[in-house]
């Protein structure tokens, strides 16, 4: 019995034995490609690098392309003795270049490829292709560098350049960068970073002990195909854009523009901006380090991580929310009722109804509008009335975006400042802060800070009547729409009756028509608008404005912040108007006036020697 189990497992372990043999047998003997591999001792392993995808405008525009180029690698390991002389005259380069950058590829590893020398051109990969025969260790790889045909939009389609040490290092084992590699830094290039990329490809080639190319490896069994980047469809009208472009020359600010109807954004711009080409290409790092010194920031996105006072827009939201809590009526007016601000050469209309209030932009007016939502007339306990108004206020106010992340396909968006409770109680003391603390808010000063996206959406959630969309730059992945994340599509309501907004918006109608707003009036269009003025301490006050139009069926919702334009009629609202004539009529036929804008500087203040644009009455 024992003798017959020792036999089975004697069985066993030789029938094991004769399964590695013969396999052993086999990869070294019978395969033909491991005996080649035997012969040559050498697999290069070339990495194909796709074509990123391209960007384009909602018509068809090309807003970003590739240009192809060829990156040179080296693995240190494999490099033999060379004339080191006629290697950097070939490429000129410096005796100093090629040391230190052979230098970085040691220490990096001997065993894996570097990058060496980037974006040769093809005429200039021609020329020293046969040469490289006589310089082992060193490959090439086809690659690009991206171009902008339409040359604007520097901060919202962002910049690809090179991975950082601590991104590679992040990816953990399964590493999909290189050390060399591009990457999407900013804008939607960072956002869209997996969809641009696209798959890169492996190919195997067996090269002789000479670094020889023998063939491909396994008759091209293993070698994998690079799947090109899938294209992005952008909501901009490069059209209009440009002409934002224009007329903000010689400004600091921000614009953006969108459908109401989809959030879709159809203009954003940040100003003073840059040729998004400067920072593509062999010198990005000189170009950025200028770019980063300049004083004027260009590398700021202004409309997503600048932050101002609303000014005078803010008493359209605080109208709609007065209407919907039932403090007030469009009827309602406030005779003799006290106010510690005035108004501008209008002092009258505080006294008449909303619509009044809003076409002349009372302060008085608004003043006692927050004092009503608040909830003040609780003599006895103003601070106790004070917290509950302002709880609800504040929750009302998100729902239209403010103090809110919107959800923008742009990295870095900030949420901005809508007073809280907490704030307050923070600043001095639960229990020890009323109405006359916080008042300011009323005319969209104090503790507030709202970007020039929020202030385009909050415009679109009134031309819509009391609801907004997600505001995004891609409608498009792949094809020219669909395929972009839910969230961007989605609808966000204010939960304020569509009835409230009617006054709101046929004040704001007549603010263009006969009160502050008139220079934004064009013919054949009906535009509703309301001119700001943010104030700042440090200079000029900020001239806002924000419109949409038609009044029925909007089209077009924009936002125009210009920093030290003084008045909304003075400096934003012209330049608001000229957009929306662009985008509905696609032409503008006032050209001297857009001259006269484009001209305009206020970079400062007025006092520097601008000449501004004469516009309507001034007002805060």
């Amino acid at each position: 019995m024992l003798e017959n189990r020792k036999q089975i497992i004697l069985f066993f372990f030789f029938t094991i034995l004769m399964i590695y043999a013969g396999r052993l047998l086999y990869l070294q003997v019978i395969d033909d490609k491991y005996r080649s591999l035997g012969s040559t001792n050498a697999i290069r392993r070339d990495v194909q690098i796709p074509l990123r995808g391209q960007i384009y405008d909602r018509n068809g525009k090309l807003l970003v392309a590739n240009v192809e180029v060829y990156d040179m690698y080296v693995t240190p390991r494999k490099v033999k003795p060379l004339d080191t002389l006629t290697f950097c005259r070939l490429f000129g380069i410096t005796r100093q270049y090629f040391d230190s950058t052979m230098r970085m590829a040691k220490e990096y590893s001997v065993n894996r490829s570097s990058l060496f020398l980037r974006q040769l051109s093809k005429e200039d990969f021609a020329k020293v292709a046969d040469a490289m025969v006589n310089f082992t260790g060193f490959h090439f790889e086809q690659s690009f560098f991206r171009t902008y045909p339409a040359h604007t939009m520097a901060n919202a389609l962002g910049y690809i350049g090179e991975l950082s040490k601590k991104q590679y290092d992040e990816q953990g084992e399964a590493k999909y960068y290189r050390k060399g590699d591009y990457i999407g830094l900013t804008g939607l290039e960072k956002q869209y970073e997996l969809d641009l990329r696209g798959q890169r490809g492996i190919r195997f080639t067996m090269v002789n002990v000479k670094g020889e190319d023998k063939g491909s490896y396994g008759n091209g069994e293993f070698d994998t195909l690079a799947v090109i980047g899938k294209n992005l469809y952008s909501t901009i009208d490069v059209e209009v854009q440009q002409l934002a472009d224009s007329l903000f020359q010689n400004k600091v600010g921000g614009v953006v523009a969108i459908e109401p109807s989809t959030g879709e954004i159809l203009t954003l711009g940040s100003y003073p901006t840059y040729d998004p080409n400067e920072l593509s290409g062999r010198l990005f790092s000189a170009k950025f380090r200028e770019l980063s010194l300049n004083p004027d920031k260009p590398l700021l996105n202004r409309v997503t991580n600048s932050f101002y006072r609303p000014g005078s827009t803010f008493k359209l939201v605080q109208s709609a929310v007065a209407l919907e809590l039932g403090v007030i009526t469009p009827t309602t007016s406030f005779t003799g009722f006290p106010a510690p601000m005035a108004c501008h050469g209008h002092s009258a209309f505080h006294t008449a109804n909303l619509h009044n209030a809003i076409q002349n932009s009372c302060n008085p007016y608004f003043f006692n509008v927050f004092k009503k939502i608040i909830g003040n007339n609780n003599i006895s306990s103003p601070f106790l009335s004070a917290r509950d108004g302002l709880a609800v206020w504040h929750t009302m106010m998100e729902k239209f975006g403010f103090g809110v992340k919107l959800g923008i396909d742009l990295p870095g968006e900030k949420a901005g400042l809508l007073p809280s409770v907490e704030r307050y109680d923070k600043v001095y003391g639960k229990n020890q802060w009323k109405f006359s603390n916080i008042y300011s808010l009323s005319i969209g000063e104090g503790e507030l800070g709202v970007n020039v996206l929020k202030l385009a959406n909050f415009c679109a959630a009134l031309a819509n009547r009391g609801y907004w969309r997600t505001p995004h730059l891609v409608k498009g992945i792949g094809k020219p729409s669909g395929g972009v994340d839910a969230d961007l599509v989605k609808v966000h309501k204010t939960d304020i009756d569509a009835s409230h907004f009617e006054p709101v918006v046929d004040g704001m109608y007549d603010v263009v028509e006969h009160g502050t707003g008139r220079v934004a009036r064009l013919e054949g269009i009906e535009v509703c608008g309301k001119t700001g003025t943010s104030q700042n301490k440090k200079g000029g006050d900020h001239s806002l404005f924000i419109a949409f139009a038609p009044r029925v069926n909007p089209k077009i919702a924009i936002a125009v912040v210009v920093e030290n334009g003084i008045w909304g009629a003075r400096a934003a609202a012209p330049i608001a108007a000229l957009l929306i004539e662009k985008y509905i009529k696609r032409d503008i036929k006032r050209k001297e006036y857009v001259e006269q804008i484009m001209n305009t500087s206020y970079r400062t203040t007025a006092s520097r020697g601008a000449q501004p644009v004469k516009s309507g009455t001034p007002e805060n």
